[in-house]
């Protein structure tokens, strides 16, 4: 089945069961056409039931964890994972080298500067590094395309311009899109009334309007898989991807995916999830902050056994983030799919070129550790990290595009080595406390104001940063851990150390900190942990968008291009 891609200049509020029930914006109508949004129905009919019975089976899980049973290897899977003779698919063009690759927003800026970095990939993320605002999801599709076809541009509110370079389409980094996750709904989209997957939305008006392009410029549909929590929550995008294909005529196989391990039980599961995708495959990225978070999340009512020293602590050396790191190449390099490490963070101030000079050792440090491990390649923030990281993953590969065909049978699969968070080493201290209450609340208040990557204390931080911190005090709190001093962490010790780190913040009429406050406490001090921080944040964002909406109403009609 093939659809034609008429556009729909004036929205109707419903289209064969699909209602659009966000504030138009914009060029809307070249992202939802008719024909783009029965697409997505289709998909929403068939499988919407499927997700939300392993969204059903993701909340038994972790009330048996609760209770005391922890994850392990599968039984039922045994077969898969001693059966050595599955491959997943060859690797597809324009991922056969992957030593670095930069991530980001898919803002206009954000765009161009990581097409024009020199990266081997760009990780275009609809996800962590993006708020789920109406505009932003809709912008982001636009930019890709426009991206696609060398029509992209931006200025500056400072006059700077911005353009792509003059190349060779196949010399710029290949896109990669990370779509949300399975947990997040798109409620400005409704079929038959009920809300759509944001995953299945972003990935569907991606694929739908670029998937052909890309395949003409001899690459493919890309995408990144977050917060995946087992097999089969892989085997269902698996499905999504042959249906997807079939629909839309595209040979199966096209469409290639990486899975961020980020969450405990996937780490779990890795073989699993690469049979699932067999034919999809891209690989399997270490996930690392969002994976500390799964770990405090998942064992958080377990006692000290699964405390953690403060967040700046809990580095990629501790021993139960070895396991996991090792255990993903090993598992990637057994099937032929590519291991790709985690993030640089660090955003290089020319400004102090000490600190600088540090920072970018530490970046080296980390990134020879992964490249001596077997990654084939990891991620970068800025584009100043680019070349930096590239020469560290040339110097130990050489001449070659990955390091696939090295094995790790040395590793051994260990569940244990896995859980070990009580040898990891450090302290909880008053200072890491206070630095988790105010980079959460500096996070959380660009987070209101649209902006999902933020520049906090030289760190490009997204939506994990603020998981981790929050979570992290909700735990300390609920376990009655003591700081290094011997202060008990309490609730009342936790919100005076807010009134405190508030106070020293830089205020500015238009700012959103009073309310970054408000959603912070409610899920750091809350009695009951909020699975994600971003799902209150989200009804804060919805208000805005119908408030927006109604605004618009009120006014007189205004053409949309």
């Amino acid at each position: 089945m093939s659809f034609p891609t008429t556009p729909t200049h004036s929205m109707p509020p419903t289209i064969d069961g699909v209602t659009v029930a966000g504030p138009e914006i914009p060029r809307l109508g070249e992202v939802l056409t008719h024909d783009a949004l029965r697409f997505l129905a289709a998909l929403h009919r068939e499988f919407e039931p499927r997700r939300r019975e392993l969204m059903r089976h993701r909340a038994e899980r972790r009330r048996r964890f609760a209770n005391g049973e922890d994850p392990g290897f599968l039984p039922e899977t045994r077969e898969i994972r001693e059966n050595a003779s599955w491959l997943v698919a060859p690797l597809a063009p324009g991922l056969e080298d992957r030593r670095v690759e930069i991530t980001g927003p898919v803002d206009r800026k954000m765009t161009i500067n990581a097409l024009n970095s020199g990266a081997r990939c760009w990780l275009a993320d609809f996800e962590d590094a993006s708020t789920p605002c109406w505009s932003t999801m809709i912008e982001g599709q636009l930019n890709l395309t426009d991206a696609l076809e060398r029509r992209i541009d931006f200025t500056a509110e400072n006059g700077k311009q911005y353009a792509l370079r003059e190349t060779e389409l196949t010399d710029m980094p290949t896109i990669i899109v990370r779509p949300r996750g399975w947990h997040l709904q798109e409620r400005h989209l409704l079929v038959d009334g009920e809300p759509m997957s944001g995953g299945l939305v972003d990935f569907g008006l991606h694929l739908f309007h670029n998937g052909r392009r890309l395949i003409d410029q001899g690459r493919g549909p890309y995408f990144y898989l977050p917060k995946i929590e087992g097999h089969l929550e892989a085997q269902l995008w698996d499905d999504i991807f042959t249906r997807a294909q079939q629909m839309l005529d595209i040979p199966h196989g096209t469409i290639r995916a990486t899975v961020l391990i980020e969450t405990i039980t996937a780490a779990f599961e890795m073989e699993e999830i690469l049979h699932a995708l067999q034919h999809h495959s891209a690989g399997l990225n270490a996930g690392r902050w969002d994976y500390i978070f799964s770990m405090i999340k998942n064992f958080r009512d377990r006692g000290e056994e699964f405390v953690m020293p403060d967040r700046a602590q809990v580095t990629m050396t501790a021993p139960f983030m070895r396991a996991y790191t090792e255990q993903l190449v090993r598992a990637c390099h057994r099937r032929r799919a590519s291991a790709i490490g985690g993030m640089a963070a660090f955003i290089p101030d020319r400004r102090n070129p000490e600190a600088t000079e540090e920072a970018v050792r530490k970046v080296r440090e980390d990134k020879t550790r992964e490249a001596t491990d077997g990654f084939d390649g990891s991620w970068v923030a800025h584009p100043d990290l680019v070349p930096i990281v590239e020469e560290v993953f040339d110097e130990h590969m050489g001449g070659i595009e990955n390091q696939i065909d090295r094995d790790r049978e040395d590793v051994v699969p260990d569940a244990a080595a896995l859980l070990d968070v009580r040898s990891t080493p450090g302290r909880i201290t008053e200072a890491g406390l206070r630095a988790n209450i105010a980079v959460g609340i500096r996070y959380v208040e660009s987070w209101l104001r649209g902006r999902g990557a933020a520049a906090i204390d030289h760190l490009m931080e997204d939506a994990a940063t603020a998981e981790i911190a929050r979570s992290q005090v909700w735990q300390w709190i609920r376990t009655g851990s003591h700081t290094s001093s011997g202060q008990e962490i309490t609730r009342a010790f936790v919100a005076r150390l807010v009134d405190e780190e508030v106070e020293r913040l830089p205020r500015t009429e238009d700012d959103r900190i009073d309310d970054a406050v408000r959603l912070f406490a409610e899920c750091a001090l809350a009695e009951e942990f909020p699975e994600f921080l971003t799902l209150p944040g989200y009804d804060r964002h919805l208000r805005q968008d119908r408030a927006a909406r109604d605004e618009a109403r009120r006014e007189p009609a205004a053409a949309v291009s």
